[in-house]
Order: structure tokens, then sequence, then C-alpha cells
């Protein structure tokens, strides 16, 4: 994702200590109670280099926009992304930045109490005090004046956004924002993407919203298009500005 799509990370405060690990077109931001940045670029580099072969050995997976199945020996990371696509109706690749987030964010689990990966917008968090993440949602006016608050505790939860209007990542929708809250970062991505396809104005929100309920795993989301909001399960909205605008 180019920088200036990458704008809301100047919006980000925390009490952790937050460094930056780059690997190709993998650009996490990571927030954890001691700087990790070299046993982080070891978790991205080996998560990347598993995947990479396995889309080596199966082309498919990298294109399919359906679910998939993947053979009992598929890499661990193919068969997660796969099983989420299936619980959501999308192909397997819809999952592949949450998925890359819960690695590392594991990965630094043994050495930090507290881990927050975020990887496009794509976040992987283990925390110890709730946290609320702003909402950047492109053009609506909505954008960064809305936060989500995440209360559950000491648990490795996704919480993952899909949009039609901003960065690169495929969606059949026109959502400016449709926000996951998961079990795990690739059931969120997963399910993110395809809530995000459902939603072509304000009218579908809520129809969208219903749909994601069903969903095991998913514990709340949330889809904002243009001024239109809904906001569903385990997730609190707070009005919040910005640090960039104070």
């Amino acid at each position: 994702m180019p920088e200036q799509e990458r704008a809301y990370r100047r919006w980000v405060e925390s009490d952790l200590r937050r460094f930056t690990v780059r690997v190709e077109e993998s650009d996490l931001l990571i927030s954890a109670e001691r700087p990790l940045a070299h046993l982080a670029e070891r978790a991205l580099r080996d998560a990347r280099e598993e995947l990479e072969r396995h889309l080596r050995a199966d082309a498919e997976f990298g294109r399919a926009l359906r679910p998939l199945q993947v053979p009992d020996d598929a890499p661990p990371i193919a068969r997660e992304m796969a099983e989420a696509g299936r619980a959501c109706g999308v192909g397997p690749m819809s999952a592949v930045a949450g998925a890359i987030a819960q690695r590392v964010g594991e990965a630094l689990r043994a050495h930090s109490r507290q881990v927050i990966v975020e990887n496009g917008g794509d976040i992987y968090l283990y925390t110890r005090r709730p946290r609320t993440a702003a909402i950047y949602a492109g053009p609506s006016p909505l954008s960064g004046r809305l936060g989500l608050r995440v209360s559950r505790l000491e648990q490795g939860l996704g919480l993952c956004t899909s949009s039609g209007t901003v960065g690169p990542s495929l969606s059949f929708g026109r959502a400016d924002a449709a926000v996951v809250l998961a079990h795990s970062a690739a059931l969120a991505d997963a399910a993110a993407t395809a809530l995000g396809n459902r939603i072509q104005s304000a009218d579908d929100i809520s129809p969208a919203l219903e749909w994601l309920r069903t969903i095991p795993g998913v514990l709340g989301g949330a889809a904002i298009v243009g001024e239109g909001v809904g906001v569903w399960g385990e997730l609190e909205v707070r009005l919040i500005e910005p640090p960039s605008r104070r």
C-alpha cells in the first residue's frame, strides 16, 4: 500500500513501543512492550516463505475467489487461510494479511505480554487493557472520527478492515470500511472482505451485519458507507479526534 494510503498510522497512540518491519511488499507496524524487530522480521520471513512455497505448488490458491480445499499436508498458514475463506464464502487469499499479522504476533507473544501487529489495516492484538482503533474510511466524512473499542483482554484477536474505496485489495462492494472482530485475524480478514462484498450502499449495512452474525468465531462488525454506519457485537463505538487533527 502506498505511503499516502497509510496516513492512518499517524493516528496511532500507544503506551507500547512501536516499530516497523518490512519484507518485500509486507509492511507491518508493531506495538509491543519492548523492541522486537529482529524476531518480528524472522517470523515475517518464515510466514512469507511458507506461503510462497504453497503458492508455487498450487497456483489456484492465489487466484481463487471462492472457497478452496487444500490438502492435509499444506502448510499451516495455507490451511488457516483456506478454512477462513470457507467459513465466509470467499477465496483463501482474502485472509492473507490477517494470517501473516497473526503469525508474527504469536511469535512475539513469548517475549511481550502485549502485542499489536497491523498489516495494511488488518490487526492481530493481544492486550491487557482495552484498546480503541480509529476507522480509516477513505472519502467518508466519518473517516478518523469514529473508533471501535475492543475490551476482550488477554486473548489473541483479529480486527480487520476491507474497503471498496480505499487501497488495492479486491472488493466487490462499495463500503468505505467494513470491519470485523474475530477470534483469529485470518477469520477477521476473510469476514471483512465478505462483509464489504455485500455492501453497495448504506441500505445494505443492516442486512450485511445480520449475515455476519451467522459466522462462528466472529465477535462483532461495523460498516461505513458515506455518512451511514452500522455496528454489531463486541465493538463499542467511540467518537475520536485523530492526533493529526488536534
